[in-house]
């Protein structure tokens, strides 16, 4: 397994939008992908599960992956988070 903490960069936080680009993006990877924020965990594919995170700027991201390709998916996501759920 591997995980990684990230903050949430952008000032109105995680809503449908940032959620979206987030499962869009975990879609890609056969990993199973975790979403944690203040001790409640989702399923990363879930755009639902994600928004009820409630997560705000600066609320901590716990992003964890089980799977053969399980680095390429934390890094891929936590990139997305750290830049503000924008394209690099």
């Amino acid at each position: 397994m591997t995980e990684r903490t990230v903050a949430v960069a952008n000032r109105a936080g995680v809503h449908a939008r940032p959620a979206s680009r987030l499962v869009k993006l975990a879609a890609h990877y056969a990993s199973e992908i975790w979403i944690e924020c203040n001790g409640d965990r989702v399923n990363g594919k879930s755009i639902m599960g994600i928004i009820t995170l409630g997560a705000g700027f600066r609320s901590e991201l716990t992003i964890s992956a089980n799977g053969a390709d399980e680095q390429a998916a934390v890094d891929a996501l936590a990139t997305l988070v750290e830049r503000k759920f924008e394209d690099g």
